[in-house]
């Protein structure tokens, strides 16, 4: 026997009720996570050890014509080769290991929804799950399109969270919505 369509409606209510309840949680949680990032401190260093300002040019970020890419989308800090590279400022390690163009990298989440992106480091290194600000998570190096160049780490900043205010009419410029200026946050400590 077949229900009506009266019946089958209200026995959907309170499954579509609970639904909505459900699916209100979920979003006030992830609200309440994704605050909670933001109240983390971030204090940013340099992530060469025995690394000054003059090490890099802060013009590069953003710097055009950049080969392939386009676009330098972070900071190249030059430096001796084997000279360790520290975690910038603490958080949890996302990634480890060759990522194309960028040779040997490691990235880590940080405070504020930003991932810290350290790329040609000499040879890989097991980096623990998470870092402390200041901690070694590898070395200056050469690896991905850096070979045949003056060793040196090329440091980025992306947010996790887009911020379409920054977005330019710059060549890529919607991308600026995700890329950070890693000289900026140096520069605050």
């Amino acid at each position: 026997m077949l229900s009506s369509p009266s019946n089958t409606a209200t026995s959907f209510a309170p499954a579509f009720r609970r639904l909505l309840r459900w699916l209100r949680y979920a979003l006030l949680a992830l609200l309440v996570i994704l605050l909670l990032g933001y109240l983390l401190p971030e204090r940013v260093m340099i992530p060469v050890q025995g690394a000054k300002r003059a090490d890099w040019n802060p013009k590069s970020f953003w710097y055009e014509p950049w080969g392939p890419s386009g676009v330098h989308k972070g900071i190249d800090i030059f430096a001796k080769r084997a000279q360790p590279v520290l975690a910038a400022t603490g958080g949890v390690v996302i990634y480890q290991g060759p990522f194309g163009a960028g040779g040997n990298v490691v990235a880590v989440l940080g405070p504020h929804w930003h991932v810290h992106y350290y790329a040609h480091l000499d040879a890989p290194t097991h980096v623990p799950r998470f870092v402390s600000r200041g901690e070694q998570i590898g070395a200056v190096g050469t690896s991905g399109n850096a070979q045949g160049k003056p060793p040196h780490l090329h440091y980025a900043i992306l947010s996790a969270v887009p911020q379409p205010w920054r977005i330019t009419h710059e060549t890529q410029g919607w991308r600026k919505m995700y890329y950070l200026d890693p000289g900026d946050f140096i520069g605050r400590y």
